[in-house]
């Protein structure tokens, strides 16, 4: 799907969910990967994750422009455009948008990485986690401001 396309379907679900049309430019941006969509509140624009349509679907991602159109459209017409308001909340369950996005299976298997390093310190013990190496010269406990020292775990999976 391209940009052309994905215009004329914010246009569509725009009409028929909202009864308004939307007037301003939608466009895929691919560097888009921890959200599903975005909308500017100064061009008025919304960009969607092309991501999110690759991995879950036409209909997930109709979730997603209704939610980028529920901020359109609130904020266009001076209401309560933000997750936290009211009128967001109310009009996102009226056209049934989702309020979250699914992850993307590549996000969620670098969440599932185990703990690679401990860094232990010197003074009274206290240990820290890490995923990834790190100097630790540059850091001194939060704990007793004590030095650090990196053990690399032998198992990542059990500290």
């Amino acid at each position: 799907m391209d940009n052309q396309a994905l215009q004329q379907w914010v246009e569509r679900v725009s009409m028929e969910s909202f009864g308004r049309p939307f007037l301003h430019g939608a466009t895929f941006n691919a560097r888009l990967k921890a959200t599903g969509g975005r909308y500017f509140m100064r061009s008025h624009d919304i960009e969607i994750s092309p991501h999110q349509l690759a991995a879950f679907g036409e209909a997930e991602t109709e979730k997603i422009i209704k939610h980028e159109l529920c901020h359109y459209h609130l904020h266009l017409m001076k209401r309560g455009y933000r997750h936290r308001d009211a009128d967001f909340k109310q009009l996102l369950a009226h056209v049934g948008g989702s309020r979250y996005c699914s992850s993307l299976p590549e996000r969620a298997d670098r969440k599932a990485i185990a703990y690679r390093y401990k860094l232990i310190c010197s003074s009274c013990g206290m240990e820290y986690l890490r995923k990834r190496k790190v100097d630790p010269a540059r850091y001194a406990c939060g704990r007793c401001r004590g030095k650090l020292l990196m053990k690399v775990l032998d198992n990542p999976n059990t500290p």
